[in-house]
């Protein structure tokens, strides 16, 4: 969803000014038009492969986000995935409330919520996560440890991504190691 939408405004962006900046100075059309295509899949392939930060209705900004991205492509290859296209959405417990109202017709607020849009070994999808919520759980799960409960809650919407569901008390344990090992890849990382 996010995504999809983020993409096309971006090549529409790039197209807008490649066009503006170059048309004036190329006379042949075809030679012009080899050129935006060549620019186009090199800035996709580009593009399309990685994670990406955003906020809504917070002003919440991830540190160490490179790190982050190395942590979270880590837990996808040892899970046989590779990262393809992944929006990390921040955002208020008021927004995700409505987002889970609109797409999911839950009315409950919720740490977070995963769109799928995976293609076989590529993990693609939005995760939009509450820092409002993040915060609370912290306090009551995580020893106050905000930081730890926020890089849980990621690696359990790429551990969704991935395939592991947390329905059944089985899925709900399976689930909890899967984050338990990522977070201590996540601190050995970090070391």
């Amino acid at each position: 969803m996010f995504s999809k939408l983020a993409s096309g405004d971006f090549f529409i962006f790039i197209f807008a000014n490649i066009s503006s900046q170059l048309a004036p100075k190329v006379i042949n059309n075809s030679i012009y038009f080899k050129f935006f295509l060549i620019i186009v899949v090199d800035l996709q392939q580009i593009y399309e492969k990685m994670i990406r930060y955003f906020h809504e209705e917070t002003d919440f900004t991830l540190p160490q986000k490179a790190l982050t991205k190395q942590w979270l492509k880590e837990v996808a290859a040892r899970e046989g995935r590779r990262i393809g296209n992944i929006n990390i959405i921040f955002c208020s417990d008021t927004y995700l409330l409505n987002i889970n109202r609109q797409y999911l017709s839950h009315d409950y607020y919720t740490d977070i919520i995963t769109f799928d849009d995976c293609e076989e070994n590529t993990l693609n999808g939005d995760l939009f996560i509450s820092v409002d919520s993040v915060r609370e759980n912290a306090k009551e799960y995580a020893d106050g440890r905000f930081k730890e409960e926020l890089d849980r809650v990621m690696v359990h919407g790429v551990l969704h991504l991935i395939g592991y569901d947390d329905h059944t008390e089985e899925e709900q344990k399976t689930m909890r190691e899967k984050e338990n090992e990522a977070l201590v890849l996540k601190a050995e990382l970090e070391k």
